[in-house]
């Protein structure tokens, strides 16, 4: 792999290897730039994915090099409901490893459908949130999608409904088989005229561009695939990038300023290098790329205040941070006269995907969510967690875990959250991470709309499984979002540099040659997992973020 001096000014630094990093270091890398790309944690199994462990209990306590998520211990980060009450500390974590999440995620890969692109158009505005309409239409991201798709290796369902994003060009791969949870969703279908369709997932089902197929080992979401058919940016994307001879992966990199000048453009990024003891080091670069996730971008922009950016770099709108969108859940549990043998193939079964849209009549609340058939926990997950109705501990637990562990199975749904000012990522004045900065602190509560999805996904989740013929069910109690893997929102783009803190094209408004590209972007969260529009907004950023270099227009 080609190394850089510190002291050399290369055209780009990348903050992160996840679903937009790994994207921008290939794009770049391939046309013809020189690119570091800073990657805070680990190879990850030592570089090589067959080392990955399978071993359910190491992969809950891993060994220093061995960790695939952030440590909450190390990474530090506090939460509250809101700004009246003490932070206290937060479980939040993140993929950290070459990477980043891409690496142990469930793979769901959906694309957005056109009109939650302008849902503020649409469907109007609503008080108390941000809704507003995306600077970037489906129609101009629907290439991107189909690159991403293709290049990164995508399997899904082939099917033209209205339920699903139009597509130029069908997946690559035949979608996932479906297993017993996916028969018993087409059963639950027949009774309540559901539309139920395989998963759509970065797990190749072929063979694809040198990699082998998903062999069905169980060991799915959490753990690394030792057979590249997770299609992670560590195995798609990356090794492309470093092949080019103009890409430097820095791992153990955690970077903790991006610096500018007096005039206010970037100039490189200062990071602590792991290998020489935390020694602080200065990386000279033309022009910066964030694509650190939904929570450590806005954090590390807020950490990057200077003279002349007093309240975080790219900040004058007042904005990085807030509308931060994670996510809800809800659902429920079932149990089935019948052994499920769940724990075969990848994690996440068969897609309801009757409730996406937002007409549906008679709800009488905003939004929508997909719905998915899981009936997989690991065994230590199971036990820890303990059966329905039985004690914890003793010859009757014992009993029960064996007479459940098989025929459960849960509902688990990915439920719209609307964007909310007040929802933020900043800066906790009290406690510090394990580098000595300031450490995250979430602060949360959902919209009252989105307590009213989650109980109609509750409902919605027990009514199926009792179709699909459980014998036995109980339902989820509502929770709101502490903040998760799919954090989105906090540097939201737009057309007005009061109102958003990048352009359409990624670039922030304040600093000309500081591109912020990941789920920070987006300006309303969906009702699907954000993964693929992260991959297919890099893709379009990185077009047009070459096209500018080649012409100049971020000081190269």
């Amino acid at each position: 792999m080609k190394k850089y001096s510190p002291s050399e000014e290369v055209d780009f630094v990348v903050i992160g290897t996840g679903a937009a990093g790994g994207v921008m270091a290939k794009q770049l890398a391939q046309a013809g730039f020189s690119v570091v790309v800073m990657e805070q944690g680990p190879w990850g199994a030592y570089g090589h994915e067959q080392d990955y462990s399978k071993d359910e209990l190491s992969n809950r306590f891993p060994a220093e090099d061995d960790m695939l998520l952030s440590d909450p211990k190390v990474q530090k980060n506090t939460f509250r409901r809101n700004a009246n009450e003490k932070a206290v500390a937060g479980n939040h974590n993140y993929g950290c490893v070459v990477g980043g999440g891409t690496i142990t995620y469930g793979a769901s890969s959906w694309r957005h459908l056109p009109w939650e692109f302008d849902e503020a158009s649409r469907f109007g505005t609503m008080t108390g949130t941000g809704i507003a309409d995306w600077p970037v239409s489906y129609a101009e991201l629907e290439p991107y999608y189909t690159q991403a798709e293709w290049e990164i290796g995508i399997s899904g369902p082939n099917l033209k409904t209205p339920l699903i994003a139009p597509m130029s060009k069908p997946y690559p791969c035949a979608p996932l088989p479906l297993k017993s949870s996916g028969f018993l969703m087409q059963k639950a279908a027949a009774k309540l005229n559901l539309t139920v369709t395989p998963n759509v997932a970065a797990i190749i089902t072929a063979p694809y561009n040198g990699r082998s197929a998903c062999i069905n080992c169980g060991m799915c979401s959490g753990y690394g695939c030792q057979v590249k058919a997770r299609s992670s940016s560590a195995v798609a994307l990356l090794p492309i990038a470093v092949a080019t001879g103009n890409c430097e992966i820095r791992v153990h990199s955690y970077v903790r300023e991006i610096n500018v000048d007096a005039s206010g453009k970037a100039t490189g990024v200062t990071y602590f290098e792991k290998k020489n003891n935390n020694r602080e080091v200065f990386q000279k670069a033309k022009c910066v790329v964030l694509s650190a996730n939904g929570t450590e971008t806005p954090r590390l922009l807020l950490l990057s205040k200077s003279n002349r950016f007093q309240n975080g770099l790219a900040n004058s709108s007042g904005i990085v941070g807030k509308y931060l969108m994670s996510g809800n859940g809800g659902g429920a549990s079932g149990l089935f006269p019948d052994p499920l043998n769940e724990y075969k193939g990848c994690v996440t079964g068969a897609a309801v995907l009757s409730y996406v849209p937002n007409d549906v009549k008679g709800r009488g609340w905003y939004g929508g969510g997909r719905m998915t058939a899981r009936g997989q926990m690991s065994p230590i997950q199971y036990g820890l967690a303990g059966p329905h109705g039985a004690p914890s501990w003793g010859a009757g637990y014992k009993k029960a875990l064996v007479e459940q562990a098989n025929r459960r199975l849960t509902m688990v749904n990915f439920i719209s959250q609307l964007p909310v000012e007040t929802n933020t990522v900043d800066l906790d004045p009290d406690v510090k991470d394990a580098w000595g900065l300031a450490a995250m602190r979430i602060t949360s509560t959902s919209h009252e709309n989105d307590f009213k999805a989650m109980q109609f996904f509750i409902d919605k989740s027990v009514e199926i499984l009792h179709a699909a013929g459980a014998t036995e069910v109980w339902a989820d109690q509502v929770s709101d979002s502490r903040g998760g893997a799919h954090a989105r929102g906090t540097c939201r783009m737009g057309n007005d540099p009061k109102s958003s803190v990048v352009n359409k094209y990624h670039r922030a408004h304040d600093v000309p040659n500081l591109f912020v590209v990941d789920g920070s972007s987006f300006v309303t969260g969906g009702r699907n997992h954000p993964t693929m529009t992260i991959s297919a907004l890099a893709y379009r950023a990185a077009d047009h973020l070459v096209k500018a270099a080649m012409t100049g227009n971020v000081t190269i």
